[in-house]
Order: structure tokens, then sequence, then C-alpha cells
């Protein structure tokens, strides 16, 4: 072999060598960026976030705060969103509700208060409603949206309830919904209200619970509406001193129209009275039947004493199958509309009961005192000490020093620890 051929085979070695040195050190340099790019990411993570991420992250963030406080809408946006109040639900002394769709479809209920620049009650109205379920969270409380509050008007804004109110599926002919989902409802709302009584911050007094301000879902969920008379009640005052009546005839418990504070108690009364119409499936005194009858929760308390509680079932056309609900709904009922607020259980022990996790002893008459003609003006505690006395029936309760309540163990147990654990 020649010297020039050596010299070509030399030089073609040393290229093909060249080469793969730059090879390998651009697959080694890519790899190292590789691994420090995944790493360094993980170690030290961008400042400054993709604009998608947040985008997502203010989305997540407005939620939020809309969840947490209602919203301040102008009337111009209500006027938009309800067609210049062209579709009306409803209204009553209080004003309309109109339905509305805001820009990116959510349905709502504006509630315009009437408002006059001397009618201090309507604006006394819209400061309980703010105040009160503009701060609770709760699946069985309509949800306060936001308001409206400018020289000519005053408005809130809840969620739509499809379904309107439960007084529609009790009191007209056409009764659509079973007694199972009724009962749900009556358990429903009663985790309603006793979240406003005993997981708020602040105790809330609803002072009118009613089937009309009970509202439905789609699903017939129901929800607690209508603050108007609402009252925020520190956990310290137990007891409230108003002058007036407040709630409705009917509903209202009997110390709201006398002159004695008031306690949370009122709400448990008003719920048993809106029982006694989900059992009956009527009003509790129907003005198109004779005047000669008797008030209904009276007479299920007379068939109830005389053993003749599937003789009322039968009337009411509830089902077999529906049987022990129903006696465990008429019981609680009777418990709730006890004549002195302290005989009457708390609602986190109302919804125990109907739940069926908390055994109901038989109640004791609780309208004694209509039965024997005496109106006598009950003493209410301005502070509660419990003390315990034995009895073959259960316990006494010592409240204070003028008043003795007896209980039954059950319900004294629950009564006290539940009240106890939330005061």
């Amino acid at each position: 072999m020649s010297s020039v051929e050596s010299t070509e085979s030399t030089e073609s070695t040393g290229s093909t060598g060249a080469i793969f040195i730059v090879v390998s050190m651009v697959v080694i340099i890519v790899k190292i960026s590789v691994l420090y790019y995944f790493c360094g990411k993980r170690i030290f993570p961008s400042v400054s976030p993709e604009p998608q991420f947040m985008t997502l992250t203010m989305d997540k963030f407005l939620t939020d705060m809309e969840r947490e406080k209602p919203i301040r809408f102008t009337d111009q946006q209500l006027r938009i969103a309800t067609d210049n109040y062209s579709n009306l639900l409803g209204s009553g002394g209080f004003g309309a509700v109109y339905k509305g769709i805001f820009s990116n479809g959510t349905i709502v209920a504006v509630k315009v208060l009437l408002y006059g620049s001397s009618d201090k009650r309507i604006e006394e109205q819209f400061k309980a409603e703010v105040s009160t379920i503009g701060r609770t969270h709760h699946f069985n409380l309509v949800r306060l949206y936001g308001f409206c509050f400018e020289r000519n008007l005053r408005a809130l804004i809840y969620e739509y309830m499809v379904n309107g109110s439960l007084d529609r599926y009790l009191f007209h002919q056409n009764k659509t919904l079973g007694f199972e989902k009724l009962h749900e409802i009556a358990v429903g709302t009663a985790r309603g209200i006793a979240y406003l009584h005993e997981e708020c911050q602040q105790r809330i007094i609803h002072y009118d619970i009613k089937p009309g301000n009970i509202l439905l879902d789609r699903n017939f969920n129901p929800k607690v509406a209508d603050f108007g008379l609402a009252k925020l009640c520190n956990r310290e005052n137990t007891h409230i001193t108003m002058s007036g009546g407040r709630g409705t005839p009917g509903y209202a418990a009997p110390e709201l129209w006398m002159s004695f504070p008031i306690t949370h108690k009122c709400d448990v009364y008003s719920f048993g009275i809106l029982l006694f119409e989900i059992i009956g499936r009527r009003r509790n005194f129907d003005v198109n039947l004779p005047e000669s009858q008797e008030w209904f929760p009276i007479l299920v308390w007379k068939k109830v004493d005389t053993g003749q509680l599937e003789e009322l079932t039968i009337a009411c056309g509830i089902d077999e199958k529906d049987k022990e609900i129903t006696e465990r709904m008429v019981k609680v009922a009777l418990f709730c509309v006890q004549y002195r607020p302290e005989s009457r259980p708390i609602m986190s022990v109302v919804v125990k009961m109907l739940e069926g996790s908390l055994e109901i002893p038989d109640p004791v008459n609780p309208f004694q005192h209509l039965m024997d003609g005496i109106f006598t003006a009950h003493p209410v505690p301005t502070s509660q000490s419990y003390t315990n006395t034995s009895t073959s029936s259960g316990s006494c309760v010592m409240v204070t020093d003028s008043s003795i309540v007896c209980t039954t163990p059950i319900m004294r147990r629950n009564e006290i620890e539940l009240a106890s654990s939330n005061g």
C-alpha cells in the first residue's frame, strides 16, 4: 500500500472519530438539558404561572368569594336579568318576586321590596334577610346570591326554586307528593332549622316557619326561605325581648304573643305545627270545613291518647307501609308544640327522632291548657341550670327556681348534651 493511500485512510478514520465525538456530546447535552428541565421544574417551580393556570385560579377565587358573601347588584343589572321585571312569580305585602336569568345562564328569583321614605318596616326586613341568610351556607337553606340597595330600589336576589313552595302540594286537591317524599321534606327542613339554631356562629331565629316559606328545588329538596323576620342572637344571650307579635297566626308559638322573653324554641313550635299539616296534608284549621271542626293538632292528640292513631292515618290517606313513619312524625309534632318552651326538644334532636336514630317516648298532652280553658303565663328562664330529680317514669329538670319541667330520660339526656355542646 502506497503512502498516499495510508494517509487518506488515516484522515478518514480521524473524521469518523470526530463526528462520533461531536454527536455523543450533543446527545449528552440534550439529555442533561431534558433532565435539568424536568428536575428543575420540581425543585424550582416557575414564579410566573401560565395564563391559563392563572385564569383558573382566579375563577375559583371569585367563585369562592361569591359563596362567602352576597354580591351587590345595580338596578340596571337586575332590569337586564328580569327583562325589565316582566316575569312576575308572585306578590304580597312585602312586594313582588320576579324571575330573572343572568348572562351565565343562572336562573334567579328577584324579590323587590316595596319601599317608601317612611317605611321602616321594609328596611328592617331588608337588613334582616341580608344579615342572616347572607352569612349562612346549608343545603336546606335557600341561597342569597346578592342584593340591590339604591335610592328607589331594595331587592334581594335568591336562587330560583322551580317547584315553588310546600303549601302548593299540601293544600291543593292534586296531592302529587307521596308520604315518603313528604317525610324527606320534613327531615330536610328540620336540618335547615337546626343549622340556624346550633351551627351558625350567631344563632339565627327565623320566627316564621310555615309551608309557604319552605321552597322546593327541582328534586323536591326543601329550602327554608324568607328571613324577613329573622333575628341574630348571641349564644350567651339565649333570650330576646321584643314588643308586639311576630310570625304568622296559626304557626307562631304562644310566647310570641305575650310580653315574655323569646327563645329559639319558638321555631321548634312552628315546625311542629308544620308537621301536623304534612301529616294531614291539610290546613290545621280549614275554613271550608264546618265551624264545629276541631283544630287538627288537638284531633291528632285525642286519637293518640285513645289509641286510634291508625284510624287517623286511614282518614288522611296514608298507606300501611308508611304507618311507622307517620307514628314517628306524630310524636315529634306533639313534642314540638308543647306549651312550655323548655319542654320542646332542640332541632338537632328533632332531626334524629324523624330519622329514626333516636327512640321517641310517649309525649304528654301539649294542649291541656286549652282543654281546661286555662291560659297560664309560663315563666321563661333567664339562665338554665340542670338538676336531676329521680321519678318513677323519668326525671325532672330544674330549669329555674320557679319552674320544673318533667321529661323522660331519653329526652333529658339528648336535650342537655346537645344544648351544652352547641351553647
